[in-house]
This record gives structure tokens, sequence and C-alpha cells, in this order.
């Protein structure tokens, strides 16, 4: 039967109907084909999955990533980021890492972060040179910290499915996300060493900490915000759900009065834009829930453990095996479907190990990212490559040592478990 729901699954998407009433669909039939599952179990489950309090920070965060782009507020932190790395040999490519850090501290979407950074920066490198496969494949690379560094939407909704504090899981991607973007900006720094890469080569000026400090006095209450967002729960002023009605206020805040950058004439098109958006990833939500409760049901999680602790009874072979079954699903499946369908799979891997929540967890969302990025079902490529203008194919030359990249700094996470755990373990 689970071999029948896949099947079902795959052809519906291969037939290139959207992923969510291809998961619809299949669970629809599930339910049907399996004896004893009553046909209102389709619509009680997508309901229940729905009433959970933690996902209200969904639609807050998304529309505080609007309120940020809209607002100007990215154009700033691109800036600012221009002042503290721009000198450096690959300068505009370090300049999107760093700003895509610092932008994840708020939006907490990968897409949010690819598509507001690289519509800034993208033309930019174009003019400085950059190929346009090279700029796409970075800006995507780089929105992989946007689910990473706190606060995830992704993070939000494996926290709520699994029984995991998200205000842990927030706090367990700081130091991670930092490590990535100083990999990827690394990885730019040896590029610009490549014959195949003289635009990387090119240094604009020199360091001087009065332009750093100028920028960041244009831009200091957006560098704030992941402060009061991460400061907020950290003190127990807030939760992490409240945590994202506050980043939305703040933003409109910031953008509306201090900047000005948006009126009331704005707010429909800003508002329905966030509307839009949270109904994509709720509506994935829930009908992947469905699908992963029927694979609950049917002991997939069993099958699935029992198999990969068949090949080896260390759980770091075990956990390699699984991470290389959800990369060969995100290169079919959209990447947050993926997160949903296998919850059942990770809750039963995290308790069979007895590894640390948070860690465990960390290390999914990771996986589920480096998936975003990877082809032919890379969504953040998708997104790089049409502001880009260029073709997937183009943008697909460059990709793999970043992607690499993001493995070597998952494989670190994995063997150096502290990284991940040090600050919630200290904290909570």
């Amino acid at each position: 039967m689970i071999i029948i729901l896949f099947l079902i699954l795959i052809l519906l998407i291969i037939l290139g109907l959207p992923i969510f009433f291809c998961i619809c669909i299949a669970a629809l039939a599930g339910i049907f084909l399996i004896p004893g599952l009553p046909e209102v179990l389709f619509v009680q489950r997508m309901f229940t999955i729905l009433d959970n309090y933690s996902l209200l920070a969904i639609p807050y965060f998304i529309l505080a990533g609007v309120l940020m782009s809209r607002g100007g507020i990215s154009k700033r932190l691109v800036s600012f980021a221009h002042s503290c790395v721009g000198h450096m040999r690959g300068g505009l490519g370090m300049v999107s890492v760093l700003s895509s850090m610092i932008f994840a501290g708020v939006s907490g979407s990968a897409v949010a972060d690819t598509s507001a950074i690289g519509s800034i920066l993208i033309p930019s490198m174009k003019e400085k040179g950059y190929k346009p496969g090279y700029a796409a494949s970075l800006v995507a690379a780089s929105g992989t910290i946007g689910p990473i560094i706190p606060p995830s939407m992704n993070m939000i909704i494996y926290g709520s499915m699994a029984g995991v504090s998200i205000g842990g899981m927030f706090m367990a991607g700081i130091i991670p996300g930092i490590l990535i973007g100083i990999a990827l900006m690394l990885t730019v720094f040896i590029h610009s060493f490549k014959k195949d890469f003289p635009e990387l080569r090119a240094v604009e000026g020199k360091f001087s900490i009065k332009k750093v400090l100028s920028e960041a006095r244009h831009a200091w209450t957006a560098l704030i915000a992941p402060v009061i967002i991460l400061g907020g729960i950290i003190c127990s002023v807030f939760t992490a759900t409240e945590a994202g009605a506050v980043a939305a206020i703040y933003a409109f805040v910031i953008s509306f009065f201090v900047y000005k950058s948006i009126r009331i004439k704005d707010l429909p098109g800003i508002l329905l834009e966030a509307a839009l958006t949270t109904t994509v990833v709720l509506s994935i939500l829930a009908a992947a829930g469905i699908f992963s409760w029927l694979l609950a049901y049917l002991d997939f999680n069993v099958l699935v453990y029992e198999a990969l602790s068949s090949i080896s009874d260390n759980p770091i072979i075990i956990l390699l095996a699984l991470f290389v079954i959800i990369l060969v699903l995100t290169m079919f499946i959209e990447c947050l479907a993926v997160l949903i369908l296998l919850m059942p799979v990770f809750t039963y891997f995290s308790a069979q190990l007895g590894l640390n929540p948070f860690y465990f967890g960390l290390m999914i969302v990771m996986v589920i990212q480096i998936g975003a990025v990877t082809p032919p079902v890379g969504v953040l490529l998708y997104v790089s490559t049409g502001i880009a203008g260029n073709t997937f194919d183009d943008t697909l030359k460059y990709i793999t040592p970043f992607i690499l990249t993001l493995i070597i700094v998952l494989l670190l996470i994995l063997f150096i478990p502290p990284l991940a755990t040090w600050i919630p373990m200290t904290v909570l």
C-alpha cells in the first residue's frame, strides 16, 4: 500500500499537477484503498493539522518579510553588508551571503530571502561582470540560510508537528547559520583565485570603520530586529508564536513611521501578497499532513528505520542514509512537502536513536534546505534564475561547489553536536 501511495504521488508530479493537488489526490486515494478508514477522515485530519497555535507564527513572519522587502529595509541591509565585506575579493558575492544572513533574522523564509536579496544584488553582480549563472547559484545557496538562522518557518512546522520547543529550535540554528554564511563566503573567496572567475578578483576601495558606522546608522532599526525577536524569546517576554506578531508590527512601524517607505494605499497589496504566500504554505502543510498520517498509520516509519538499521547499528551511518533518502526525495518533491511527509519518520528516528531533539531537528531542516538548491526541483534555483534572466542549465553549471559547501557544514554539525545544542541547552 505504501508503494502504491508513492507511485500515485510521483505519477501525478510527473504529469505536472501542482504539488498540493498531487498530495491531496494521493492521500484521498489512500483513504479509499485502506480498509476501515472513513472518507470524512480526509477533512478531519486536514483541520486537525492546521488547528495548532504554533502555526499562527507563519503568517506573521511571512507578513514581516513582505513588509521588510516592500519597505526598502532589505536595501539598507545590503548597503550595510557592502560596507562590511564589499572591499574584499569577491566582495559582491560576500555581500550577498552576509545580506542573506541578516535578512534571515527577520523573514524566516528561504524564498523570501532569495527573492529580496537577489532582486537587489543579482543585477549589480551582472553589471560588475559576474556570470549570471554564478550570481544566481550563489544567491540561491545564500538563501538556504533563511530557515537556519532564526526565526524559521521550517523550524516552526517541525517543532509544532514533532512536539519540540520552537524557541529551542530557533536557538539551535544560530551557530550553524553563521557557519554556513562563513563557509559560503570562504567558497567565494577561493573561487576568486581561479582563472575562470576574473570578476571575483576586483577589489573596490578599502575597509572603513567610518563607512560601516555610517551605514549602521541608517540600517540600525533593521539590524536590531533579530535581537528583539530572539531576545524576547530567550528572556521569556513572548513565545515563538508571539514573536511572529512582534516581527510584523515592528516591520510595519519601521517601514511606515521611520523610513516612510510604504503608505496606507500600499497595505492592501502587501497583505494580499502575504496572504497568498501563507495560503500556499499552509495548503501544502494540510495536504502533506494527511499523507504523513497515512504513512504513520501504515508503519512506514518503522519500516524505514528497520531497513536502515539493518545496514549498520552506528547512529551516524543510519543518519547519513536517512539524509541521502531525503535529498533524493527533494529532487522530485517540493522541500516543504518532504519535511511534512516524512515527519513520522523523523520523530521515530529521533526517539529510537535517543538524539537531542534540537540537534536532530536542526539537521533535518538543513538537509531539506540543501534539497532546495538540488536540481531538478530546486525551488531557490528557479527563483534566482528568474531574477538573473539566464537559463536554468546555466545556473546548474555553478551550483555544485555551493551544495558541497552546505554538505560539509551539515557533516560538521553531525559530528560535533554541541554546535547545535550548546545555546539551547544553556539557555533553556
